[in-house]
């Protein structure tokens, strides 16, 4: 039987999603999460099969709450979900330990066939995610500039692209302004750029942005 952790900041796709797990006979429990810190609590306390974890969430993101895990509970099953394309953040996902990535537009059966899989200890790998890593072994790590970014900075990296302030990022990811301006500082430095508007103009060339 399947046990399933939901952790997601957004009531209505926890909801949507329970629904679409309740349609498989062998889930016996669906439990949630709102935060990245729930979610740790959780996963600490209660053992589960699988974990559904989104990427952007308040406070610690997702793939902080993944590599925390795979740390504590190198055989805990995780499945990424989120509104970020496969070329954003499926290679660092699957590079720190999830069993696989799906967007939040994928339909209803690729969702629960990817749990299906993940449960049996398989990896799901899409086949665009499979062609995004084939493209990512060949180009080499570390030849793209962004690649050398932390998780934290790239994510900080892509909403200063998409135009938000400091202050707005700094209200999405629970951190100080000050916090996300030395996040950009740092950005700024290991990309060898000056400004945003080279920042906005990278990740719109290399297809960075939704």
């Amino acid at each position: 039987m399947i046990r399933i952790l939901v952790a997601d900041d957004h009531a209505l796709v926890r909801e949507g999603l329970r629904q679409i797990l309740s349609e498989m006979p062998d889930v016996t429990a669906i439990d949630e999460a709102a935060t990245g810190v729930e979610a740790l609590q959780k996963a600490w306390k209660n053992d589960y099969d699988i974990i559904l974890l989104d990427i952007s969430m308040p406070g610690r993101s997702g793939l902080d709450v993944l590599k925390q895990l795979k740390n504590d509970k190198p055989s805990l099953k995780i499945l990424m979900l989120s509104m970020h394309r496969e070329d954003h953040y499926a290679v660092r996902a699957i590079k720190a330990g999830a069993y696989g990535y799906l967007t939040k537009e994928s339909n209803p059966d690729e969702l629960l066939e990817a749990v299906r899989r993940v449960c049996a200890g398989r990896k799901y790998i899409s086949p665009s995610l499979a062609e995004t890593l084939a493209r990512h072994m060949e180009n080499g790590a570390g030849r793209l500039l962004h690649e050398a970014l932390s998780d934290r900075e790239f994510e900080v990296m892509c909403m200063i692209a998409s135009g938000k302030t400091a202050k707005e990022i700094a209200a999405e990811l629970s951190l100080s302004v000050k916090t996300i301006s030395t996040y950009r500082s740092r950005i700024l430095c290991k990309m060898g750029m000056k400004n945003n508007a080279q920042l906005t103009h990278y990740t719109i060339q290399n297809r960075l942005l939704n």
